[in-house]
């Protein structure tokens, strides 16, 4: 069970500039696999850069790509927030 401090939260409730850690996702397979494709693995680090005021898509940036993302994809992704 994660610490107070590790507490886990969808990507989709993060706020503009948060930074978090990829910790694990929920998708089917087919799903999974394209989500890997595009860097979303445990253990990376992203930003949010920009937020629709809709609330979808979500635009992060990880490693040095931007990658905007329904906020269905966004709410199955877990994170722990960084410092």
């Amino acid at each position: 069970m994660p610490e107070n401090n590790e507490r886990l939260t969808a990507l989709s409730s993060l706020s503009l500039g948060q930074k978090a850690l990829i910790v694990a996702f929920s998708f089917d397979t087919k799903e999974g696999e394209h989500i890997q494709k595009m860097g979303l693995v445990p253990g990376e680090q992203l930003e949010i850069v920009r937020l629709s005021h809709l609330g979808s898509p979500v635009e992060i940036k990880i490693r040095e790509y931007f990658i905007s993302l329904p906020q269905k994809d966004a709410d199955r992704i877990k994170v722990r927030l960084l410092p």
